[in-house]
């Protein structure tokens, strides 16, 4: 082929990029291009985003490239760029979100050759499925047997060298504040480097501890695509390894079930209480429960949030307050640097007892869980700087002081429950 187009989106990377090998191979010219997308909002994640879009521009000059930019629709400005520079096909990354499926269907429907290579996850969603039958795994125990036994692809080179068509103009990358973590291949190869090095053989000691943060903070670069999640688990031990597959189990279920993020996966007949007050309480980090307040406001002014403390602030709004899960996984996802679809909304809806947890009634008790993965309530004063002065043992319950601090909310009292 004379010209191809590799359409990157969550693949923000040069290396084991399948679709950008591919078409290094195939053809004598490529055109690497980004589209930012007005209608699909990013979130907190903006300066994040375009931190990893400057880095892979640098990484595609360097090879001769240039990553080209434009605005607007997907589709349109992709087949736009394809009359232009005369290209027989776009070659993309697989990916499993309703949005991407519906891009998908509109590049088929045109006339150009249209190809979606693997890369976002380790085992491609679909590719797997239960021998009693079904198109996808409901439960993540079988799916975890049958995905470490599945055979894996041959981890795709970076090219040596991208020869773009004459004449064309780069696009610009907008100009961003600094992100609340530096975006980039070259720099999330530098965190594995040294999580790898010296992370990797405490996480599972230490991956639940609060203060301590025992964890890779890799998300946000898997979520961008700006480390291929093969190569992590080439460097991986088990218990790492494990979670990159409870990753893969969320988006097999998202290819399955779409409309993860507006549907129960599985309905059992909730009725949610309509309580604004106390879901902007929640929002704010202003329950009165110390350890719920300090994942939020971890959220807020990080990006982040510890893993333990997104399933208990997650769990005090579905099992505490009786609130639905819809509104609280639409707040993670535009704070979280790492929100997906698939995690995102597939750990909402396995916390809020709609979705893959065998267990639907489970619930975190957020002081039992604040004393033994904050004994000393490091992590809750770390966030909730009204407690300094509150003594350890009292910190992750302050309203049972004879004199509880004044500037702090004692905890949400629930009114009848609501539609």
């Amino acid at each position: 082929m004379d010209t191809i187009i590799v359409l990157f989106n969550r693949d923000l990377r040069v290396h084991d990029h399948p679709a950008l090998a591919a078409a290094h191979a195939g053809a004598r010219r490529v055109v690497p291009l980004f589209v930012l997308d007005p209608a699909v909002p990013s979130g907190r994640r903006g300066p994040f985003l375009l931190d990893c879009l400057d880095d892979l521009r640098a990484s595609l000059r360097t090879r001769g490239g240039d990553l080209l930019v434009r605005d607007g629709d997907v589709v349109t400005e992709t087949m736009r760029l394809a009359r232009e520079t005369s290209a027989t096909a776009i070659y993309t990354s697989d990916d499993v979100s309703a949005l991407a499926r519906d891009r998908a269907r509109r590049f088929e429907a045109e006339r150009i050759e249209f190809r979606a290579f693997p890369g976002v996850t380790i085992v491609e969603p679909g590719r797997l499925t239960p021998s009693g039958g079904g198109d996808h795994y409901r439960v993540f125990t079988p799916y975890w047997r049958a995905w470490s036994k599945a055979p894996r692809r041959t981890r795709a080179k970076a090219p040596s060298s991208i020869r773009l068509p004459p004449d064309l103009a780069a696009g610009t990358i907008p100009g961003h504040p600094s992100p609340l973590m530096p975006g980039g291949e070259s720099r999330a190869r530098k965190r594995l480097d040294t999580w790898t090095r010296h992370g990797m053989d405490a996480y599972a000691d230490t991956r639940d501890a609060l203060a301590d943060d025992g964890t890779s903070k890799l998300s946000p670069y898997l979520r961008f695509g700006c480390l291929s999640p093969l190569e992590i688990e080439a460097r991986g031990n088990d218990e790492f390894v494990r979670q990159l597959c409870w990753r893969d189990f969320f988006h097999q279920v998202t290819h399955a079930f779409p409309e993860i993020t507006s549907r129960d996966y599985r309905p059992r007949g909730h009725r949610w209480r309509h309580d604004p007050a106390a879901e902007r309480a929640w929002r704010e980090g202003t329950t009165g429960v110390p350890i719920v307040d300090a994942g939020m406001r971890q959220l807020v002014r990080e990006g982040w949030m510890h893993n333990r403390a997104r399933m208990i602030t997650a769990s005090y709004l579905v099992k505490h307050l009786h609130l639905d899960w819809r509104p609280g996984a639409r707040h993670f996802h535009e704070h979280l640097l790492d929100g997906d679809v698939p995690n995102n909304y597939g750990n909402w809806q396995w916390t809020a007892g709609t979705g893959n947890d065998t267990r639907p009634n489970r619930a975190f008790n957020p002081i039992r869980q604040s004393k033994r993965f904050d004994p000393d309530a490091i992590y809750i004063r770390r966030y909730v700087p009204e407690l300094a002065d509150v003594p350890d043992g009292k910190a992750h319950e302050p309203w049972t002081l004879p004199t509880p601090p004044p500037d702090y909310p004692r905890p949400i009292s629930l009114g009848p429950p609501g539609g």
